[in-house]
C-alpha cells in the first residue's frame, strides 16, 4: 500500500499530538512518594511564578510582531455623507452662482507603505533583545525554583528526622517512667524520680505536637512552591536520600561573573540602552512612505437618487518627512540616553560587587556549616555513648534518675543540632550554586 503526501502529513500529526498529550500528562502529573527529581521537573511544569513567565513571553512575542507590522501595508477606509442645507455660492464675473449639490457622499480607501523609518528600524533591531530578555527572565525564575523546591524537601526530610527522634526519645522516657513508677512501688526509690520521667514524657509529646504542626506547614509551603493547592494530597519519597551525601562541594571552583543570570539580563538592558542611543540618532533621518488611494464621489439633489452616478478619483505617490528643527530636542534624548549607558555601566559594576560579596557570605556560611555540623556529628556520637553507659550505670544503680534525664537530653539535643546543621550545610550549598550560577535547571 502507497501512503500519498496528505496520508504521512495525518500520521505525523497525530504522532506528534499523541506525543504532546504524553508529555503534558507527564507534567502535569505528581507520582505518589515523589522523589526529589520529580518534585523539581513537576514544579518546573506547573509553579505558578514559571506559567506566568511564559505568559510574559508571549506577551513579548505578541508586542514585537505588533511593533514589525509597521513594515506591512497600511490599508484604510474612511467614508462621508454631507447634506448642505444652503450651497455655497461663489462671485464669477459680478454674477453670484450656487455651486455643489445638496447631498453629497464620498469613500476612500488608502494603502500606505513604510520605507525609511527610524522607529520601525529600532524595533527590528531591539526584538532580538526583547526575547532574550524574556528567555532570561524563565532562566532565572527557574533557578529560583529548583533551589527553593530543594530546599523545601531538604527542610521536610530533616523535620522527618526530627520526628522519628522524638518518638524516640518518647519511648525512651516511656520505659523510663515505667521504670521509675515500678520502683517507687516497691519503695527503691521515692516519688521524685518517676514525677520527673512524667515531666520529661510531658514535655516530649508537647514537642512532638509542635514538630507535627510545622511539619504541616512545610508540606504546603512546598505545595505552593509545586503550584498544588494546600488542600492536595502529597507524599514523599526519602529512599536513598543520604543527606550526608550531598553536602560536599568542591570550593576551588572560580567565580565567573558570566555566568549569573543578573549579569546576563542586565546585560541585555545595557544592549537595548544602546540600540535606543542609535535610534535617538536614527531620528535625524527622513521619513519616506509610498501611498496609494482610490475614492468614490456621489453628489445629487435628490437623496434617493445619490448612488446613481460615480465620480471617481485615485492617486499615487510618495510621502517625505525631514526633520529640520524641533528646539533641541533630539540633542537632549540623545545626551539622556548616553548618560543612562553610563548609569548602566555603574550599575553593571554595583551588581559585580554585589555578587561578588553574595559568593563571599555563601561560602563562609557553608565552611562555618560545615565545621559545625562535624562538632555536632561528634557531639552526637559521644553524647550517645554517654547515655549508653549512665543507663546501664542507673540500671546497676550507680547513678541517679537526674543524670540519666541530664544524658537523655544531651542526646536529644545533640542529635536535633546535628540534624540542623546537616539542613544548614545543604542550604547554603545550595546558595553556593546559586552564586556561581551553577545551578541545574536541566531536569
Amino acid at each position: 500500500m502507497r501512503l500519498n503526501f496528505k496520508d504521512i502529513l495525518v500520521f505525523f500529526s497525530v504522532a506528534c499530538a499523541t506525543v504532546g498529550i504524553s508529555q503534558a500528562q507527564q507534567a502535569n502529573s505528581l507520582n505518589s512518594n515523589a522523589t526529589l527529581d520529580e518534585l523539581i521537573n513537576y514544579a518546573l511544569g506547573n509553579q505558578i511564578e514559571l506559567k506566568q513567565a511564559q505568559i510574559d513571553k508571549e506577551i513579548g512575542e505578541r508586542e514585537i510582531a505588533s511593533a514589525l507590522s509597521g513594515w506591512f501595508p497600511q490599508i484604510n477606509a474612511s467614508g462621508s455623507y454631507t447634506h448642505n442645507i444652503q450651497l455655497p455660492t461663489t462671485n464669477i464675473n459680478g454674477q453670484n452662482i450656487t455651486m455643489g449639490q445638496k447631498n453629497t457622499a464620498s469613500m476612500v480607501l488608502q494603502a500606505d507603505q513604510a520605507i525609511i523609518n527610524p522607529g520601525l528600524f529600532q524595533a527590528s533591531r531591539a526584538s532580538k533583545f526583547i526575547r532574550e530578555q524574556n528567555n532570561l527572565n524563565i532562566e532565572s525564575t527557574r533557578i529560583n525554583t529548583v533551589v527553593d523546591v530543594s530546599k523545601a524537601y531538604y527542610d521536610i526530610l530533616t523535620s522527618e528526622e526530627q520526628i522519628n527522634i522524638i518518638n524516640e526519645n518518647i519511648a525512651r522516657l516511656q520505659r523510663q517512667y515505667t521504670e521509675a513508677n515500678a520502683r517507687y512501688e516497691t519503695g527503691l526509690v521515692d516519688k521524685t524520680d518517676y514525677k520527673r520521667a512524667q515531666i520529661s514524657l510531658n514535655n516530649a509529646n508537647a514537642e512532638l505536637k509542635s514538630a507535627n504542626e510545622f511539619r504541616r506547614y512545610k508540606y504546603d509551603y512546598l505545595k505552593t512552591l509545586l503550584g498544588l493547592n494546600p488542600s492536595a494530597p502529597i507524599s514523599l519519597s526519602f529512599e536513598n536520600q543520604n543527606m550526608e551525601s550531598n553536602i560536599l562541594l568542591d570550593t576551588t571552583e572560580l567565580m565567573q561573573y558570566a555566568n549569573r543570570v543578573e549579569i546576563k539580563q542586565l546585560q541585555t538592558v545595557k544592549n537595548l540602552q544602546k540600540l535606543n542611543t542609535e535610534y535617538q540618532k536614527w531620528n535625524y533621518l527622513p521619513r519616506l512612505g509610498a501611498f496609494a488611494n482610490y475614492g468614490l464621489n456621489y453628489r445629487n439633489n435628490q437623496f434617493g437618487d445619490l448612488f446613481k452616478d460615480n465620480f471617481p478619483n485615485s492617486s499615487v505617490g510618495l510621502s517625505l518627512s525631514i526633520p529640520i528643527f524641533q528646539g533641541t530636542k533630539r540633542v537632549q534624548e540623545i545626551r539622556k540616553s548616553e548618560l543612562q549607558e553610563s548609569r548602566l555601566d555603574l550599575e553593571m559594576e554595583n551588581l559585580e560587587n554585589q555578587i561578588g560579596a553574595q559568593y563571599s557570605a555563601a561560602m563562609a556560611g557553608y565552611r562555618a556549616n560545615m565545621n559545625e555540623w562535624r562538632n555536632a556529628k561528634e557531639n552526637m556520637n559521644l553524647s550517645e555513648e554517654v547515655y549508653n553507659t549512665i543507663k546501664l550505670q542507673y540500671d546497676a544503680g550507680v547513678k541517679t534518675y537526674l543524670e540519666l534525664m541530664t544524658a537523655e537530653t544531651d542526646l536529644k539535643t545533640s542529635q536535633l543540632n546535628y540534624l540542623n546543621a546537616l539542613y544548614a550545610v545543604l542550604s547554603s550549598k545550595l546558595d553556593i550554586q546559586k552564586a556561581l550560577g551553577t545551578v541545574n535547571i536541566s531536569n
